[in-house]
């Protein structure tokens, strides 16, 4: 893919997702929602399509044709995902239904199993729910107790308060990569670094992060790590965990069936090695190779290339932004180059509800989220019940985000004038 300065990664790109060249409410589509899900280019849509008008069969143990072509398939985009984010073995990488499963596999497999009454659990407050509940039940069956890494005033991860709260008592530090409500990027390498000098574990939640900048599992040194296919121009009903090799054959299988055996026998039965101990029954077989086909279309445009493109629109977006006085902006600003934190934006209005915006927004074609964007806890602390959140993905333009600037503009003024 070659760029050009009058060429940007979007023009490029933008002919291979069916999705976007549609009208909504009578008006072209703009698609700003892309931290809840993205959209699938026609490469992954034709290699799911593909395995279930040609190769749909179950995977492994089968010898016929069909069977075999799946299992390569399948396993091939193991390896795909495997060289993605630079693990050291393909059998560090457990296929999941999504990152909510990946995490509640090393919650009940690792933290039911390791961690007893008074070991401690670092958080922070701006976790996800599905990294924030499945150590909430840990802890409540353990015994362990969760602490929290607050705010800075800045509204990012107060790593210097981290270093406070870790000791010889924590067992596990578990945090997001990038917050999908503000937007900051967490300094993951430097916390890994910290909690492996206590002797704790670190889970990194990268759903945020995966699809939009380069990762190295092996640079950041963390012992897991899950991701979400559906946010990275995959299928839903697709995920995956990266574990290190060792601590993940320490570990006992989180669900019983099969595939996930080696001997069964009435009274006991004999498991699998890695991955497929953790793989039990049947796998997303087709969505797992539209991973795959993901995973070959965003390194053929190149995490690096996706990065700078979306800091350069992070930095349109946040000037256009910056031109609505009613706007009040959550977590940190970015640099002048657009880059320092996520191509998002969570805002409220004054006292106009973000599901009112949304509304009027989506009558004039654009889609955004509103809510509390699966971080409760982080909206009680930010003082609000819900924001509006606008969110960037490679195939977004600069004119689609003065499509929004402009309805956003009007549908505040709309509002205001009936709250005096």
């Amino acid at each position: 893919m070659t760029l050009t300065k009058e060429k940007t990664i979007a023009d490029l790109v933008r002919a291979d997702f069916p999705i976007l060249h549609q009208e909504v409410r009578g008006k072209p589509l703009v698609y700003l929602d892309n931290a809840a899900t993205s959209q699938k280019p026609k490469a992954v849509l034709d290699a799911l399509q593909h395995y279930y008008e040609f190769d749909n069969a179950n995977v492994h143990r089968g010898v016929h044709t069909l069977s075999v072509r799946a299992t390569e398939a399948y396993e091939s985009a193991r390896d795909k995902v495997a060289a993605f984010v630079n693990a050291a073995s393909r059998n560090e990488i457990v296929f999941t239904r999504n990152a909510s499963e990946a995490i509640n596999l090393v919650a009940y497999s690792w933290g039911m199993n390791t961690l007893t009454a008074g070991d401690e659990i670092i958080l922070s407050v701006m976790e996800h729910h599905s990294n924030l509940v499945p150590w909430q039940l840990v802890a409540q069956r353990t015994g362990a107790v969760l602490k929290f890494v607050e705010l800075t005033e800045t509204e990012e991860f107060d790593f210097e308060q981290f270093k406070t709260l870790i000791s010889d008592k924590t067992k596990l530090v578990a945090v997001v990569h990038v917050s999908n409500t503000l937007g900051c990027i967490n300094p993951v390498e430097e916390i890994t670094e910290i909690a492996h000098q206590y002797g704790a574990k670190v889970l990194i939640d990268a759903c945020q992060s995966v699809p939009h900048m380069p990762i190295n599992v092996r640079s950041i040194n963390c012992d897991w790590l899950v991701a979400s296919g559906h946010k990275m121009c995959a299928p839903t009903g697709i995920g995956f965990l990266y574990g290190k090799l060792d601590l993940l054959r320490s570990m006992p299988p989180f669900l019983g069936g099969g595939e996930m055996i080696d001997n069964v026998f009435l009274d006991h039965s004999t498991y699998a090695d890695l991955p497929h101990k953790f793989e039990a029954g049947t796998p997303s077989i087709g969505e797992a190779i539209a991973l795959g086909a993901a995973v070959d279309y965003l390194t053929q445009i190149g995490m690096d290339k996706i990065a700078a493109y979306e800091h350069e629109l992070c930095a349109y977006l946040f000037e256009k932004l910056a031109t609505i006085p009613q706007l009040r902006i959550y977590g940190p600003q970015p640099n002048p180059d657009g880059s320092g934190r996520a191509a998002l934006a969570s805002f409220t209005a004054g006292e106009v509800h973000a599901n009112d915006l949304s509304a009027l927004l989506d009558e004039a074609g654009i889609a955004i989220r509103t809510g509390h964007h699966c971080t409760q806890p982080l909206h009680q602390i930010l003082g609000v019940s819900s924001t509006a959140r606008v969110s960037l993905y490679f195939y977004n333009t600069r004119t689609e985000i003065d499509a929004f600037v402009v309805a956003l503009k009007e549908a505040i003024d709309f509002f205001s004038q009936f709250l005096g």
